[in-house]
């Protein structure tokens, strides 16, 4: 089969869809990979690199698109992208689609297949090629948390750690899947005074115990979530419905309620967003200020690392390329219901349940 790879061009976006050690793998598997001249270069893996694992440069995006049967990207499709997609032709990167109807009508008039990395499913209900990126914005979301709070960034003026005598910042986590966990994680790892808040009880023992009991855990409800964001300094949004619009947790009404110079981080924001006064940004201009509190809602936050994420997300992703490879995406998702559950748009249809009904609620 013959792999294309395009370069980015969502703003600021510095991943690629493939790196060189994946490119060798397939081509020593027999398939042909074509790379955009310049497409690894944001995380320093320069054409040459691409070469010598087997891969053929070509000079424009156009050329990519004609010659391949399976597109393999980091990013939704931009507008000029979904152009140049073509009937049974297959698609496999991150979407979204349940935040982005005119994405998901322009896959739908393409007549691609399109699988989307945030709903193929391990055995176990886990989410494989999602949990690499939510890794990254859990740890992120931290580190730009702290930047936005301090004064000069619109922020409190407050130390996330604090220091001997005064008091740490306090910084709430809605949400303790992957993404949530790993930003409680760094937060308490930078002396932060943390609370956690899951709608499971299961999941909040499960924090309790990693964290040695030093986070406060707690169960959510809309008084518990109104009272929490009303005392935090930095309040994390990392909730996730697989495949679905974010729930609007906190709601305009609670952001009035924080302290002038609050942070809040929305990490769902792919996903519409947890905050009621969320709207998606670049890292372009990655904040806004609303209602005197600091917003940071990067739609790509793990595009900032580009070469950390790059390869975190190969390393899960380059098996299912090679069942799309060696079997073509049919055979592939019918012996593997994982891989199948990512199968968002198919030759013209919205073929993933929780996705149609995002968009239908979204219409209606």
């Amino acid at each position: 089969m013959r792999i294309g790879v395009p370069t980015e061009i969502k703003i600021h976006e510095y991943r690629v869809g493939l790196v060189p050690q994946s490119v060798r793998e397939l081509t020593l598997g027999g398939h042909e990979v074509w790379v955009q001249a310049g497409a690894g270069e944001g995380i320093g893996c320069g054409d040459a690199d691409y070469v010598a694992a087997g891969a053929r440069i070509v000079a424009e995006a156009a050329e990519v698109f004609a010659g391949s049967d399976l597109i393999v990207k980091v990013k939704e499709p931009q507008p000029a992208e979904c152009a140049l997609l073509r009937r049974s032709q297959v698609l496999f990167t991150y979407l979204h689609l349940a935040a982005d109807r005119l994405q998901a009508e322009a896959l739908q008039r393409s007549g691609v297949h399109a699988i989307a990395y945030e709903t193929v499913t391990a055995r176990d209900g886990s989410l494989p090629l999602l949990t690499p990126m939510s890794e990254v914005a859990g740890r992120m979301a931290v580190q730009v948390g702290a930047t936005c709070l301090q004064k000069a960034n619109g922020g409190r003026g407050v130390l996330l750690g604090g220091v001997p005598g005064v008091a740490s910042a306090k910084v709430v986590v809605i949400g303790g899947g992957v993404s949530g966990t790993h930003a409680v994680e760094t937060a308490h790892g930078m002396r932060a005074a943390v609370t956690v808040i899951d709608r499971s009880i299961k999941r909040l023992r499960e924090l309790d115990v990693q964290f040695l009991g030093a986070i406060e855990t707690l169960y959510s409800t809309t008084e518990t979530i109104e009272r929490e964001v009303r005392a935090a300094d930095l309040v994390i949004g990392a909730v996730l419905l697989p495949g679905a619009a974010a729930p609007k947790l906190v709601s305009e009404a609670m952001v009035r309620a924080m302290r002038p110079g609050s942070v809040l981080v929305d990490i769902a924001i792919d996903q519409g967003g947890c905050f009621e006064t969320s709207r998606p940004t670049t890292h372009a201009q990655p904040t806004y200020v609303l209602h005197d509190v600091v917003h940071y809602c990067v739609t790509n936050m793990p595009g900032a690392v580009p070469r950390t994420s790059a390869f975190a997300l190969n390393n899960a992703t380059l098996p299912y390329v090679r069942a799309l490879a060696d079997k073509g995406w049919e055979r592939a998702c019918a012996e593997d219901s994982g891989l199948a559950a990512g199968l968002n748009v198919s030759a013209g249809r919205i073929v993933h349940p929780a996705v149609a009904r995002s968009l239908a609620t979204a219409a209606a």
